[in-house]
């Protein structure tokens, strides 16, 4: 089968594409035939080396994927060979053929096309995980996303709303911020023209918001944590700016608030069954026709270093997908 391939750490250029051993399932594993993999800003750390694990190398990127079941290993009753199915690995997706965990891996919905199946479980598995387990958001509070255009952010903004909350948006440009309005937010802040901590503060009459979700980092971290509403809760979600920010622990003191981590791929592996619980919500609300992943665009396997080089220069809104087949 045709593979993207990492042999060493390094920029997306590096990268290879080329024939490997098909995989076999084990038990409670299931072989899947990879029809789209969705990237995400995680896939730039790791072919770089500046995730937070380092996998072995050569290995095959990509987390997101979607497909028909071509084999099960023992101990799988849930799905079966011809079955459209979606879910998540720790890599291994930009290929042809994918070995997944049964826990891992669901029933696609049918009114759900291959390419949206696979933007769906990352980003909003991670943004679902983040404002319902980690910041118990409630319904009339105030929301800050930032980074709010990617696809996690974007998938933040539209389940924020859908959650009852009022939602501030920021993001880098305006024409993502138009994006944002579309996905309900009910405020937006270009930080790159306006000064993110005095916006948040007048959008919230000198109170603040109460759940911020951050996954930029950088300069506006602590910007966005002055914001902070009393016993508010700021949501450590990712780095896309590149910097891990060092933020003065006396913020957190002087506001009474919490700083928690968001690592949704660690929860659904130790959880697996309350991760199930919310895919499954989730599946609901995107059947009733409550979600709509905005897809950016979408790029045959050989392209997948184009991809990863469009997200790592910021020029994604929502998400984008490798096709196979």
């Amino acid at each position: 089968m045709k593979a993207i391939v990492c042999e060493k750490f390094g920029p997306p250029s590096d990268l290879i594409l080329k024939e490997i051993e098909s995989p076999k399932p084990k038990a409670k594993q299931v072989l899947v035939e990879v029809k789209a993999c969705g990237v995400n800003f995680p896939d730039t750390l790791i072919i770089q080396g500046l995730y937070q694990f380092k996998p072995e190398l050569p290995f095959t990127p990509g987390s997101d994927v979607a497909g028909i079941v071509k084999e099960v290993g023992e101990g799988i009753k849930h799905v079966k060979p011809g079955d459209e199915v979606f879910g998540f690995v720790m890599n291994g997706g930009f290929a042809e053929e994918v070995v997944m965990d049964g826990r891992s891996c669901f029933p696609k919905p049918p009114n759900m096309d291959f390419p949206i199946a696979a933007s769906f479980m990352m980003a909003y598995g991670t943004s679902h995980y983040a404002l319902k387990n980690r910041a118990k958001l409630k319904e009339g509070e105030t929301l800050l996303v930032l980074g709010a255009s990617g696809g996690v952010g974007l998938a933040a903004v539209e389940l924020g709303k859908l959650m009852g909350a009022k939602v501030i948006a920021a993001a880098s440009t305006d024409e993502k911020l138009a994006l944002c309005k579309e996905y309900g937010a009910d405020e937006t802040i270009n930080y790159t023209t306006e000064d993110l901590k005095k916006r948040i503060k007048e959008l919230t009459d000198g109170k603040g918001a109460d759940v911020v979700y951050d996954p930029v980092g950088g300069n506006f971290s602590e910007a966005a944590l002055r914001a902070t509403a009393w016993e508010g809760r700021f949501l450590v979600v990712g780095f896309a700016a590149g910097d891990i920010p060092k933020i003065p622990l006396n913020l957190a003191l002087l506001k009474g608030c919490q700083i928690v981590g968001v690592f949704w791929g660690a929860f659904a592996t130790k959880f697996p069954n309350e991760n199930i619980g919310n895919i499954m919500e989730l599946m609901q609300w995107y059947t009733e026709g409550k979600l709509k992943p905005h897809l950016h665009g979408e790029y045959p396997l050989a392209d997948a270093p184009k991809a990863l080089e469009e997200m790592m220069n910021r020029k994604v809104r929502g998400k984008i997908v490798i096709t196979c087949g």
